[in-house]
């Protein structure tokens, strides 16, 4: 596999994230989902609407979302929608919660830990998807990305508990929390593929590392960023994306990175990069092209 080219461009700005990707070439076709992250409520770190408004507009996207399997305000369609009308989602955008009408499933062929992965139903009217990533720790995953919207993120409710409980049926909330590590990783990864294969070529992925807290946008009061922000980042490859971001993070020179390179280590964050590999859903041999 030759090497992926991801682009960067060290300037956070709606502009950049137009930026970047134009310099994919990439055209994404049909009716576009934008899956975003919608900030839980009270959170003060997820990416705001006004800043990708351009990105979105853009690719003529509609925003997308699925719901939680925890308790909070993204638990239920109506709490959902509720809360992205107070965080300004639809003052610009059409939203989209994909499992408002229920989930179906996608085939997993070479799963390794789960064969099948619970999705919105509505995922199925859509042609092309920008994952459009924050990237930033994560109290379970230890780090999150390209690879964890398009696993968790994608899934519906039903769908996030399944993955986080390796593929126990009619698991419970408890049951999340209580699932051999290694294993939820390999059923991210194992999910992630499902979306990758679902759309093909027709995907594209930006990261945005910025507010890099080693807490999650899912927290309702998330932990201040440990770092500078250091850029925004695109590709059509998720695993060479997700590398080249924990690549930048180690390379900084900001004494900050400690701390979130150790939520990664010790949550083993990096085990959904070499599983994704094993899936062949993208290479960690990359190109940055710095656009500055």
């Amino acid at each position: 596999m030759e090497k992926a080219k991801v682009y960067f461009v060290s300037s956070i700005t709606p502009e950049n994230l137009v930026k970047v990707f134009t310099s994919l070439n990439k055209e994404l076709t049909g009716k576009v989902a934008v899956k975003i992250h919608s900030g839980e409520e009270g959170n003060q770190n997820y990416l705001r609407p006004e800043f990708v408004k351009d990105i979105v507009e853009y690719v003529k996207g509609t925003i997308v979302e699925c719901n939680t399997a925890y308790d909070g305000e993204r638990n239920t369609t109506e709490k959902h929608l509720k809360l992205m009308e107070n965080h300004g989602w639809n003052k610009y955008f059409n939203v989209d919660i994909m499992d408002s009408d229920g989930d179906i499933s996608l085939d997993i062929p070479n799963g390794k830990i789960i064969q099948k992965n619970y999705v919105g139903k509505n995922l199925l009217k859509y042609d092309s998807m920008l994952v459009l990533s924050h990237f930033k720790g994560h109290p379970m995953g230890g780090f999150g990305g390209a690879l964890k919207q398009l696993s968790i993120g994608i899934a519906s409710s039903k769908g996030k508990r399944y993955i986080h409980c390796a593929g126990k049926e009619n698991a419970s909330y408890e049951d999340m929390f209580d699932t051999d590590q290694i294993k939820f990783l390999e059923a991210m990864a194992d999910g992630a593929s499902s979306i990758v294969n679902h759309f093909k070529d027709n995907i594209a992925y930006i990261n945005v590392m910025c507010n890099m807290s080693v807490d999650c946008d899912c927290c309702s009061v998330a932990e201040d960023a440990c770092m500078k922000d250091i850029g925004i980042l695109a590709s059509t490859d998720p695993v060479a994306i997700d590398q080249a971001c924990i690549d930048l993070v180690k390379n900084s020179l900001d004494p900050g990175k400690d701390k979130l390179l150790k939520r990664i280590e010790d949550r083993q964050g990096l085990h959904i990069i070499s599983s994704a590999l094993k899936l062949n859903i993208g290479t960690n041999d990359y190109e940055l092209i710095n656009l500055d």
